[in-house]
């Protein structure tokens, strides 16, 4: 899933004109945190809760104000005194309360904390970043209200916000790990980590393993070893769990 397929399912319900730097900003968000670049990426996140609630407000009717008095804040309640019998609750409460919680950490980051916490930015990055996913979510689950449930558009999403692999290249679909330090349960746990949220097949997993230089056996071996950390379709497509992609974090971490 890429921005082009998400954009595809929130267009037309919301604008394409703020739709598309929704995404753009999103994506940049998402980039300066996986890269600890906290503050940049709380400012991005309020240029991504802007171009959202210009996008709910041109789908709810509203007029949009000139962007030199445009206030967020304004706009948020605004948003809430629509009627309920004709704007869904979704663009009415929902995404806007939580277009404020963003919106507020990213107009007065650092302000809110004392001088001698732990750095409030990478806190405060933390759960903008979250609740930006999660409006990201709502938004997908509303323009696709019966197509695609809230599990559905949360996974959709995440395959935004899986972290990027610097150490990892695809090549026609061929998947290899560059770290001169890898054992074969590393290169299987970081193949499902790039591919994730989608499946991987058993025997394309132990293709990826062997193009390591590691022997069929070893590359069985290592299936088995990390079956703790993936789940089983029950035809052999396997994709990491929660407690996989933590460890493939680990593993990405010691070899950076």
């Amino acid at each position: 899933m890429d921005e082009n397929q998400i954009e595809s399912l929130l267009v037309p319900k919301f604008p394409k004109r703020h739709v598309v730097p929704a995404l753009e900003h999103f994506s940049a968000t998402v980039d300066k945190y996986q890269t600890a670049d906290w503050e940049p990426s709380i400012v991005k996140a309020g240029k991504f809760v802007e171009a959202v609630l210009k996008a709910l407000m041109v789908h709810a009717g509203m007029p949009l104000p000139p962007s030199r008095k445009f206030s967020a804040g304004t706009v948020i309640d605004d948003l809430g005194r629509l009627p309920a019998a004709t704007v869904d609750d979704a663009v009415r409460l929902a995404i806007p309360r939580a277009c404020r919680f963003v919106y507020d950490i990213a107009s007065n980051r650092g302000a809110r904390h004392d001088a001698g916490d732990v750095d409030p930015n990478e806190m405060d990055a933390n759960a903008v970043v979250l609740m930006c996913s999660w409006i990201l979510a709502e938004m997908i689950r509303y323009a696709q209200k019966g197509a695609v449930d809230t599990t559905k558009a949360q996974e959709l999403v995440d395959s935004l916000t899986a972290r990027r692999y610097p150490l990892i290249e695809e090549v026609d679909g061929r998947v290899y790990f560059h770290h001169t330090k890898k054992s074969a349960p590393d290169v299987a746990l970081m193949a499902l980590a790039y591919k994730y949220p989608k499946r991987i097949a058993a025997q394309e997993l132990i293709a990826t393993i062997r193009r390591h230089g590691f022997k069929p056996r070893n590359a069985q071996v290592a299936i088995d070893r990390i079956r703790r950390y993936v789940d089983d379709d029950g035809q052999g497509n396997l994709r990491l769990l929660s407690t996989g992609r933590q460890r493939a974090d680990r593993i990405l971490t010691k070899t950076e």
